[in-house]
């Protein structure tokens, strides 16, 4: 599996600047040539969503069919191809813009589905003695990309044109096959023989973990902006400081993994979640603010990758179904974190939402105390 390594890497690391390129273009597209509406863009997130939940709980069935490798051909092409099309809709007006949009973030979806099953998985075959490391900085390559990722797009869209980025993803997305590509001869199952119930408290964990990033990632520049009326450079520095918090603890926390104690840290983070919600809505200065979703990102830094990690250990016969499950439930909560905290607000205040947040901290203590049970995850089998 190690001659895999710098794939899967590069793998996440492509992943994660693909998957941020819509919502760094929304002033762009609703701007002229593209003009899109409010609905209009809202919609693109629909075919994102849906696409890789599919695809991330079909990865198990793709897995037989294709193995380690074909399912790693069959992400990046995919991945590939919804870059050809935002750079299609770079050239296009009107309508079309929006049909190719909806088809991109459509491909983009699967693409990131089967691609962060499969890599998940591998990487936490990786290294002796590092299983929980080496996930962990995975996650922290996506996360950084996608801190990375919108700068680049600003970038080129300042010196020559946004489209080259796109257009220089994809050709990365073609050419990634031809690195070593991890290969893992351990049987494993799929389709519904690869199904337990035993996977469900970890996909639950992972669900309530992705409604508190998504209600921090995605409401940060209202709350500091518009509800505390602070400038909107604030607001946009606010949520990148809370990815970039998230990617810190991340590398930081993986790379000192031989040298913590995984299971209390696992259990205790939730805390730290809970104390951000409580204290942020009631921060008043910008740099406040700004300290404040750099703490949430580091609090929110190893719930999910833990998670992972512990799950597939505790079921190595249907490792790549249960990463592809919990990158399913992962999108499932973050769109319930993004989109359902603005209904929520016709009745309550986001001040009152975040604190009433504080309260994810119980299950999510309860659901890593349980699903870490089983012995730590560091031995690989690659």
């Amino acid at each position: 599996m190690r001659r895999g390594a710098v794939a899967i890497y590069s793998a996440g690391f492509l992943q994660g600047s693909a998957f941020v390129l819509v919502p760094a273009l929304g002033n762009i597209l609703h701007r002229a040539p593209y003009d899109l509406s409010n609905s209009a863009y809202g919609l693109l997130y629909f075919p994102e969503i849906l696409g890789a939940i599919a695809a991330a709980l079909a990865a198990g069935v793709l897995l037989l069919r294709f193995g380690t490798a074909g399912l790693f051909r069959l992400g990046a092409m995919a991945n590939a191809a919804a870059m050809a099309l935002l750079v299609a809709a770079f050239f296009a007006h009107g309508t079309l813009v929006v049909i190719l949009l909806l088809t991109e973030t459509l491909m983009l979806g699967i693409g990131f589905g089967l691609t962060n099953a499969m890599i998940n998985r591998a990487a936490s075959r990786l290294f002796q003695n590092s299983a929980t490391g080496a996930v962990t900085i995975l996650n922290a390559v996506i996360g950084g990309a996608t801190a990375i990722s919108p700068l680049l797009l600003t970038g080129f869209g300042h010196v020559l044109a946004w489209a080259l980025w796109p257009a220089l993803l994809c050709l990365a997305w073609l050419t990634l096959p031809l690195l070593p590509e991890p290969e893992d001869n351990t049987a494993e199952l799929g389709g519904l023989h690869a199904w337990r119930p035993s996977m469900l408290p970890f996909a639950t964990a992972v669900l309530l973990y992705a409604i508190c990033e998504g209600s921090f990632g995605s409401w940060a520049t209202v709350l500091v902006s518009v509800d505390h009326h602070l400038p909107a450079a604030t607001g946009a520095l606010a949520l990148s400081l809370f990815w970039g918090g998230m990617t810190v603890a991340r590398f930081a926390f993986g790379a000192i993994d031989h040298f913590i104690r995984r299971r209390l840290l696992y259990q205790v983070v939730p805390l730290g979640i809970a104390a951000c919600f409580l204290v942020i809505p009631e921060l008043r200065s910008g740099i406040e603010f700004l300290l404040g979703f750099a703490v949430a990102g580091a609090a929110c830094g190893i719930y999910y990758p833990y998670s992972m990690s512990y799950g597939i250990a505790s079921h190595p016969q249907e490792g790549t179904q249960m990463a592809g499950l919990l990158v399913g439930s992962v999108m499932i909560g973050e769109g319930i974190g993004s989109f359902g905290l603005g209904p929520l607000q016709h009745w309550l205040s986001l001040a009152t939402i975040y604190h009433l947040s504080a309260l994810w901290a119980i299950p999510l203590m309860v659901l890593a105390w349980y699903n870490s049970r089983t012995p730590a995850p560091e031995t690989s089998h690659g």
